[in-house]
């Protein structure tokens, strides 16, 4: 069975996320979208929340499960038996970053990782430019799932809450 793990914070789920997701599925028998538990940073939305949205955004992939991991990506990787994370690339600085970090992850678990362009219609997204439009009463509705849209929408009703 091949197996992979897309890793990310997912603060909030985005068409890029959805995107990567989507292809990489399609090259995988399970992918395993793991969310990153940062104890030292507040989310926009908890953890939790995250891993609705996006079992949400992913429903019609029968074939992609959502987790979470705290500590290094290798360990979670390690203790899960998964061969291969896939990454979304936007742009020429992700790729010099997320390179260093595939070169470090192969050298301490000999663990893989897949670069997957993002289609260049979502290519500008980020979660946090959606964050921020979303802040100001900007219309995201194109950049995100509807169900995460309807979260944002009720979170800035709520008053950022």
């Amino acid at each position: 069975m091949r197996r992979a793990v897309c890793p990310g914070s997912f603060d909030p789920v985005t068409n890029g996320h959805v995107d990567v997701i989507t292809r990489a599925a399609a090259l995988y028998d399970e992918l395993v979208v793991a969310v990153l538990v940062n104890p030292g940073k507040a989310g926009f939305f908890p953890v939790e929340e995250r891993m609705e949205l996006l079992r949400e955004s992913v429903a019609d992939l029968p074939n992609v499960t959502v987790d979470s991991f705290q500590g290094l990506l290798v360990d979670y990787c390690r203790a899960h038996d998964v061969p291969v994370i896939v990454k979304g690339l936007r742009a020429v600085s992700d790729f010099e970053y997320e390179l260093q970090m595939a070169q470090m992850n192969r050298e301490l678990a000999g663990i893989e990782t897949l670069f997957v362009p993002t289609a260049p219609q979502v290519g500008h997204l980020s979660s946090s430019l959606v964050k921020q439009i979303a802040t100001f009463g900007g219309d995201v509705s194109r950049l995100v799932p509807k169900v995460v849209h309807d979260r944002l929408a009720e979170h800035a009703r709520r008053g950022g809450k």
